[in-house]
């Protein structure tokens, strides 16, 4: 019997959607004020879904703490009350939009989980525009 356990995260990053190759113009034009220079920021809302079979020993599919400490780690401490264009290694070269952080974010997270789990990862910007990615 497969059954998803979910856990809900938060953390508060500053970013700018932006190429470096582009002009100021361009940008400007596909990413309008989220080009701002001074960059901006945003209260993210985390979900990471993971689905697998009931343990019979525990009764669990994975434990909650060993999932909310995976996520601390790799995402809260990572991410939070950073400026992901110059803090986070990630996104050096990468434009943090919303589906590219949560790409990022579900690699990080899988990378920590045992492969018999499936992983789905739900990134809220803003309460109306999330992403979802579960690694297809």
């Amino acid at each position: 019997m497969r059954v998803t356990v979910c856990r809900r995260a938060h953390f508060n990053a500053a970013h700018r959607l932006y190429r470096k190759d582009w002009s100021f113009e361009k940008n400007d034009a596909i990413f309008g004020k989220c080009n701002n220079p001074n960059f901006h920021g945003h209260n993210y809302e985390l979900i990471a879904s993971v689905t697998g079979e009931i343990d019979p020993e525990t009764g669990y599919v994975i434990d909650v703490k060993i999932l909310k400490d995976i996520i601390k780690s790799e995402v809260e401490d990572a991410f939070d009350h950073k400026n992901l264009n110059l803090e986070v290694p990630e996104f050096q070269d990468l434009n943090p939009t919303a589906e590219n952080i949560v790409v990022v974010i579900y690699n990080k997270l899988k990378a920590k989980l045992d492969a018999k789990f499936d992983l789905e990862v739900t990134l809220y910007e803003t309460p109306r525009n999330f992403v979802k990615y579960s690694g297809l």
